[in-house]
């Protein structure tokens, strides 16, 4: 069987992971250097592994990186997201729907929507829909309630994902943001406020990590497909 990883000096490439789990390993950009990042999407690369997905890398570093892949290396700058070949086919059961509360939400929204689109699901952003004005939220509701995994993205006071999870029967994957000012003490208020949701069936990641929302939704809404 070939090796596992792939050493690269700087980095041990976990190279075996999409055979493991269908997914390529996913490059964490910040505080690397534009060319080990483009060492790591190479090794991973040659061994087919496609998607390779980037995250947290910013413009400058992307556009070294995409010098050497050329057009097989599409950047998003607003979510600080690269990925290197084409998004799989779309092979989810259902739609996704990633639902934020307000624009300066969109950058970590955005990230767990590339990230579910890439992995082969549907999405259906649904934005700036936040608790201040609930009515822009219940206009959207029957979009939401057909969404077999709902994204709900907020900073602020992190309300929203409370009431999306007492909207609708699917799982609810709740995302703080550093969105606010002082007392949101950059995110722990959101964090705490979802944490402690008296919504049942509303999970929680790390703050801003979109990322980690967008993979989770993928892995519900694949539950079954390959069977």
């Amino acid at each position: 069987m070939d090796s596992e990883t792939e050493n690269l000096g700087f980095a041990r490439v976990d190279v075996g992971r999409f055979r493991r789990q269908g997914v390529a390993e996913v490059v964490y950009g910040e505080g690397k250097s534009a060319p080990q990042i483009a060492e790591i999407l190479f090794a991973l690369d040659e061994r087919g592994q496609s998607p390779v997905l980037v995250t947290r890398i910013d413009a400058d570093k992307a556009r070294e990186v995409k010098a050497r892949f050329g057009e097989r290396f599409a950047y998003f700058e607003e979510a600080r997201f690269g990925r290197l070949g084409d998004s799989r086919l779309d092979d989810g059961l259902g739609t996704v729907a990633v639902v934020c509360g307000g624009t300066s939400d969109l950058p970590v929204a955005e990230e767990a929507a590339l990230t579910l689109e890439a992995l082969g699901n549907r999405v259906r952003r649904i934005y700036d829909v936040g608790v201040a004005g609930i009515h822009r939220l219940l206009e959207c509701s029957k979009e939401i309630e057909e969404a077999r995994v709902v994204v709900a993205v907020a900073g602020m006071e992190g309300a929203l994902p409370s009431v999306v999870g007492g909207l609708v029967s699917a799982p609810v994957i709740a995302v703080p943001t550093s969105v606010g000012y002082g007392a949101s003490f950059g995110g722990v208020a959101a964090l705490l406020a979802m944490l402690n949701s008296c919504a049942a069936g509303v999970s929680v990641v790390n703050i801003d990590n979109g990322f980690g929302a967008g993979f989770l939704a993928s892995r519900i809404n694949h539950i079954g497909a390959n069977k």
